[in-house]
């Protein structure tokens, strides 16, 4: 015995002609009011209204057990964050028959395609993820919730170059398909629920990859050599010593990295790779870090200024990488208490203030100093060992 999971569109009716025989045998029919109300429940079957969830599972577990016909009704896809994942997870065996969903009807209206989309919620959780994945991804879908909508996605989005389809009551006589500006969307009232799309400029870098994998491993690696970022007179953070960087960075989608000193923005770009939100703060309007970023397909906020000073009003970071300015900027870094902080210096005498600070700051702090030494050829077919300058790698995290 299965229960069966029918999807209901935004319109209310529902998608699949199996549902009304399977109506017409139930002994037990789960679902919101407006579901309920929207299909044919046999007199005197059993129903039960949706609030709190676990009620509703014993229901189901018990009717289940004692071979009764159960239906569940829900909106869209129940796939696709929905309530399958929840009676799954209960055990519970299903059959689904599935109604076109939110966010495919969204890109529908809209008129776009969103095979390489990235598909996020902010419904029930913390909204932060959903918000750095619009930051950091060309086309990203969020379901959206009150207090986590069209209206606070616009305005975290301030300072990004983005487009918002915004699309109220979807599939209903109220349909309402929006195109705006983050500002447009932080200034407006929004029915609920809506979805929101967020989308980057076609001739951005970091186009919707076409496998359907936004925030997959980057096909070329990271750790990349140096001759793959401009970069002038060799101020650039050595492979080495990225790779171990960004692992201490822990990049990935939903999060969002400060690159601070950026340079190049070598450091900031391979987090972006592996699908973080990034922002580089890098005093030389003339660094390469915009020219860096779209030779690698993604998408970097550079804000050109010098810090600390230029930190101020930036939106609050998961992690941030401290690639210059000493002390003063590790300081400034620490008084916005991101989780965690990676840190390199190469001057010895910094080493022991940048420790002190970090920990007085409440910070757990552990180091090493990387010093690599790469092969180099030697007339005659010979090898050598020719040593990079060494460095220490701090890592700072908030218990």
């Amino acid at each position: 015995m299965t229960v069966l999971v029918a999807g209901i569109d935004a319109a209310g009716r529902p998608a699949h002609p199996a549902l009304a025989e399977a109506l017409a045998g139930a002994g037990l029919v789960v679902g919101a009011a407006r579901h309920l109300a929207a299909v044919p429940v046999p007199a005197g079957c059993a129903t039960v209204v949706l609030g709190p969830l676990a009620p509703a599972l014993d229901r189901l577990a018990a009717a289940v057990a004692a071979g009764t016909p159960a239906v569940v009704l829900a909106s869209g896809d129940p796939g696709f964050f929905g309530i399958v994942r929840r009676l799954r997870a209960a055990g519970l065996p299903v059959r689904v028959l599935p109604a076109v969903s939110s966010v495919a009807a969204a890109f529908a209206r809209a008129g776009l395609p969103w095979d390489g989309a990235a598909v996020v919620t902010a419904h029930g959780r913390d909204p932060r993820p959903a918000l750095n994945a619009c930051r950091a991804l060309p086309a990203v879908a969020v379901l959206t919730a009150p207090g986590a909508g069209a209206a606070e996605l616009g305005a975290g989005l301030a300072g990004w170059d983005r487009r918002l389809v915004v699309a109220e009551h979807l599939g209903t006589p109220d349909e309402r398909v929006t195109w705006t500006t983050p500002a447009g969307a932080a200034a407006t009232s929004w029915a609920d629920p809506h979805v929101v799309l967020s989308l980057a400029p076609e001739t951005a870098p970091g186009a919707p990859r076409a496998d359907d994998q936004p925030a997959a491993a980057p096909a070329g690696g990271w750790a990349l050599p140096e001759s793959a970022y401009a970069h002038r007179d060799s101020m650039i953070t050595k492979a080495e010593v990225r790779a171990l960087a960004v692992a201490r960075l822990r990049p990935r989608l939903g999060r969002f990295v400060w690159d601070v000193g950026a340079g190049s923005g070598s450091v900031g770009i391979e987090c972006a790779l592996l699908g973080a939100a990034v922002l580089a703060v890098e005093r030389d309007p003339d660094a390469p870090i915009r020219a860096n970023a779209a030779r690698h397909g993604v998408d970097v906020r550079v804000v050109t200024g010098t810090a600390p000073a230029a930190l101020a009003g930036l939106p609050d970071p998961d992690a941030v990488f401290v690639g210059g300015g000493g002390v003063d900027v590790l300081a400034a870094v620490a008084d916005r208490r991101p989780p965690r902080v990676v840190a390199t210096l190469a001057a010895l005498d910094r080493v022991a203030p940048a420790v002190h600070l970090l920990r007085a700051a409440g910070y757990a702090v552990d180091g090493c100093q990387l010093a690599a030494a790469r092969l180099a050829d030697l007339p005659g077919g010979s090898l050598r060992l020719a040593a990079t300058n060494p460095v220490v790698l701090l890592t700072a995290e908030l218990p």
